[in-house]
């Protein structure tokens, strides 16, 4: 049986309680960010990110993102960060960019046909930083099932996903809307895969150098945007790696 808590306000305790001990326990959460509502597992566990795929109706084809409450942790899971690609990161987290990396082979963690890689972000969401902070990191997933829109608010997240979820924390509406902008950081060269909240300009104006196959204002399609938060049917390390992964 799912529980839903108000994730707003002063008197979080219950909901950070609740949503602490279903990660710990393998099971799912719904979490609001600052572009669309997630559903997380911990990164760590096998079994439960294997739930969220199947929650989402998703194959192992299109690995979830993993979500961080701070640009430190950066270096703990990824390799390889060039000066630019970690310019980014430090300019733009929290915030809307998810980064593709060489993933610290170290790691004992499973979370899918990845090709080595994984995909970072930090959410610019005070109280899911929070929560990231005592769970550690969460393999986050847009909360909607593969090939519907990314939900907006709880109650959209919860008619879809159902009982596959323990724990709903309701944040209200996403005010972001958009899907994170993910850029591919396992080349010489960064290089935008998808164009979400930041705009090819923004990306630019701090590394110039930046590549990218996409139009300016190409903006993402709903099916990408599910692809990726956020996913397509490419793999991490394959040239479009970015439709793949975010619903966030």
């Amino acid at each position: 049986m799912s529980e839903r808590f108000e994730f707003t306000g002063d008197e979080l305790a219950p909901a950070y309680r609740a949503a602490v001990d279903a990660i710990e326990a393998g099971d799912l959460v719904v979490l609001p960010t600052d572009t669309v509502y997630g559903i997380a597992a911990d990164a760590f566990k096998a079994d439960a990110v294997q739930r969220l795929l199947d929650a989402k109706g998703r194959g192992r084809d299109m690995p979830p993102p993993v979500l961080i409450s701070v640009v430190e942790s950066l270096d703990a899971l990824a390799t390889d960060i060039s000066d630019d690609g970690r310019k980014l990161c430090e300019a733009f987290w929290p915030g809307p960019l998810t980064v593709i990396c060489h993933a610290q082979a170290s790691l004992m963690w499973d979370l899918g046909e990845t090709q080595g890689t994984v995909a970072l972000r930090v959410p610019d969401h005070e109280n899911t930083r929070e929560l990231l902070s005592r769970t550690g990191p969460l393999a986050v997933s847009s909360a909607n099932l593969s090939g519907q829109p990314a939900a907006l608010d709880v109650y959209d997240a919860e008619a879809q996903l159902l009982d596959t979820v323990a724990v709903y924390l309701d944040g209200g509406v996403a005010t972001g809307g958009q899907p994170s902008t993910i850029v591919d950081l396992t080349g010489e060269i960064p290089h935008i895969v998808r164009i979400g909240a930041l705009t090819v300009q923004q990306i630019r104006d701090l590394v110039p150098t930046v590549t990218t196959d996409l139009e300016p204002d190409e903006k993402p399609t709903e099916t990408t945007i599910e692809a990726s938060e956020e996913e397509t049917d490419d793999k991490p390390g394959d040239e479009k790696a970015a439709d793949v992964r975010p619903a966030d």
